[in-house]
């Protein structure tokens, strides 16, 4: 009776050994699925530090741009604002006062721009309601149009954070490097920009109001603990 236990016991563990070989040559056979992101899809993708130069067209002061994952719209530093309308249209004047990250010395940049939304920010101090307005900016050698949410940013290290919504139009973080991509913007996207500025404010027509009055959800604060981050290299 012992020898025929014995004999079952074998013959079930060699039915579950071979059962586990047959699984585990199954799911070598397995194909990734197809939205993977393999290391040959990583190629030809810009990579940028998770500190960055930048140029907020159409000005010439480079300044220093957070890149972070964990915001979804990205932020701009901006005071003295002041919502108007042109037009029967929304817009915004605000100032960007940012360091040269060239020279170190303090400057007020001045802008208007159409708004192109609202969004709902959550943070430790309640809600804030803030508008969303369209910049472009130059990043290596290319040009990025983005949403970016203003809000007073002095209390924290960088005056622009780029969030999800635009770094998936740039590429990859090496979240381990900054300054990357050495600002080569285009000789001519400064003026362009200045150009399409102004034909906004003479064609009304041309502004795009179609998310203006649409509902969001509520967005998580963006990088609230920032200050006292430091860089892992110099620009």
């Amino acid at each position: 009776m012992q020898l025929s236990i014995k004999s079952l016991s074998f013959a079930a563990l060699f039915g579950l050994s071979a059962i586990s070989t047959a699984l585990l040559a199954e799911t070598a056979a397995v194909e990734p699925p197809a939205d993977a992101v393999m290391s040959e899809d990583v190629e030809g993708k810009v990579i940028v530090g998770w500190v960055e130069k930048g140029l907020i067209l159409p000005e010439q002061t480079a300044v220093k741009v957070k890149v972070d994952s964990g915001a979804l719209t990205s932020s701009m530093h901006a005071i003295n604002l002041e919502r108007f309308r042109r037009d029967g249209k929304r817009w915004v004047r605000y100032d960007v006062e940012v360091k040269d990250a060239d020279t170190g010395e303090m400057t007020t940049l001045h802008f208007e721009r159409p708004v192109y939304r609202q969004i709902t920010v959550r943070g430790a101090g309640g809600e804030d309601y803030r508008p969303v307005v369209k910049m472009r900016m130059c990043i290596g050698n290319r040009i990025y149009e983005e949403q970016f949410s203003l809000r007073d940013r002095s209390d924290m290290t960088y005056p622009v954070l780029l969030g999800r919504r635009t770094i998936e139009h740039i590429g990859l973080i090496d979240v381990s490097s900054t300054f990357l991509l050495p600002l080569e913007c285009p000789e001519q996207a400064s003026e362009e920009e200045r150009q399409r500025q102004q034909k906004l404010k003479e064609d009304p027509s041309l502004i795009d109001e179609s998310q203006i009055d649409q509902p969001s959800d509520p967005e998580e604060e963006d990088d609230e603990q920032e200050g006292g981050e430091q860089e892992s290299s110099k620009g």
